[in-house]
């Protein structure tokens, strides 16, 4: 069995006073949990666990640490009675959990958790993301068990009509909230008693969205245009994007010289990490020919990664994400100067390729190209390019 006693710390602090703190021993192994003050030796009571009337704050002091006795011995028996793990360090976590027990404090470990594995564009939306909540809440921290329903769908209306922000994006902030609940949960921080998610309660759904590519003579007008330059190389990356089926922008800006090997390119999709080996077109071909001469640096094709000296996950994904934004803003220029009256941005390569393919591929090479773990994904997204039958179905109707 566990036992909890209020003891003061050996190390003595500047000033010569001594940290309290909860001794959770079990199986002869003890954890620390600082309360937060410090005393004198000559201030402290060892046997009786109090705080003697010397110090000016006896009474307050002694107070406090009834309270954060009580508070973990009746974690201990909550533990204890559901049956799980109750070693001395499950118990501190369960008091004191990493970071804090307050919803912001545990947005803080998830932020700088994706910091740590070198997510640059999650960490930056989902700061974003805490920032506006912690606005909706008038600057405050909460705990969980106060995330009701309620206070979710206010959060959901104040996004829409005090921010203007649409209903997919309002999905991100609940899925955001979601999983920094659920990560709470397995922290032991809470637990799901009072969770607000699932059937009947908050359920994320996202709504479908439009999805434009661009035609096969479209196409072609980018692919003949005079460009040079920056320009001419923004095209390269889409082009290469849109050959290999809709690679993302992040797996083309990664590509290396060392990539393609026998005419063909194996690589790692950056999202799923599944592999795969490609056919090099003769137009995949061609563009490469152009980069040849350029100086080498990590072995990369196109210079945006050569710039960096270290390949820090975190660098390395900020910088693919500024050279998203500044290509995507060059492509809207080229396809303007083209005539071309559809959006356009590094994503539109993979709804091009869609787009084209129509019905023309079996549904089974279209989810190895695109690399989805799950056919009906490749259904659901490649019914935004087929309309045959809805088209022959009005023409039916309305031939008369």
């Amino acid at each position: 069995m566990a036992s909890i006693k209020v003891i003061l710390r050996t190390k003595a602090n500047s000033d010569g006073s001594f940290p309290l703190a909860i001794q959770v021993t079990k199986d002869r192994k003890s954890s620390i949990i600082h309360i937060g003050h410090s005393i004198k030796d000559s201030d402290w009571d060892a046997t009786n666990q109090r705080v003697k009337k010397s110090h000016p704050n006896s009474a307050r002091m002694n107070n406090l640490i009834l309270k954060k006795k009580a508070e973990a011995n009746d974690t201990l028996l909550d533990m204890e009675t559901k049956g799980r793990d109750v070693s001395s360090g499950a118990i501190k976590r369960k008091i004191k959990p990493d970071g804090g027990a307050s919803f912001f404090a545990q947005a803080s470990v998830y932020l700088k958790n994706l910091e740590t594995s070198g997510k640059y564009g999650r960490h930056t939306s989902e700061t974003s993301r805490i920032k506006y909540f912690k606005e909706f809440l008038g600057g405050r921290d909460i705990a969980f068990s106060e995330i009701t329903v309620n206070l979710l769908n206010q959060f959901r209306a104040w996004l829409k009509g005090n921010r203007g922000i649409g209903e997919r994006t309002v999905m991100n902030y609940l899925l955001l909230i979601r999983t920094i609940y659920n990560q709470a949960i397995k922290s032991n921080v809470t637990d799901n008693k009072n969770y607000p998610f699932g059937r009947g309660k908050i359920v994320i759904k996202f709504p479908d969205s439009i999805k434009i590519g661009l035609t096969a003579e479209e196409v072609k007008t980018i692919e003949k245009l005079e460009l040079t330059g920056y320009g001419d190389h923004c095209r390269n990356v889409w082009l290469v994007a849109f050959y290999y089926a809709g690679m993302r922008i992040s797996d083309v800006l990664r590509l290396r010289w060392s990539d393609f090997r026998d005419g063909r390119l194996q690589y790692a999709m950056t999202k799923n990490l599944k592999v795969d080996s490609l056919k090099t077109p003769d137009k995949v071909l061609r563009i490469l020919e152009k980069y040849k001469q350029e100086p080498q640096k990590h072995d990369f094709i196109f210079p945006e990664l050569k710039v960096l000296d270290e390949l820090k996950p975190y660098e390395v994904e900020r910088k693919i994400r500024f050279a998203s934004k500044r290509i995507g803003m060059a492509l809207k220029e080229i396809v303007k100067d083209a005539g071309i009256t559809k959006n356009i941005s590094p994503h539109i390569a993979r709804h091009t390729f869609g787009h084209i393919a129509g019905d023309k591929i079996p549904i089974q090479i279209l989810q190895h190209l695109y690399r989805h773990s799950n056919i009906s994904t490749t259904i659901n997204y490649q019914g935004n390019f087929v309309h045959d039958k809805t088209d022959n179905a009005l023409d039916t109707v309305l031939d008369f």
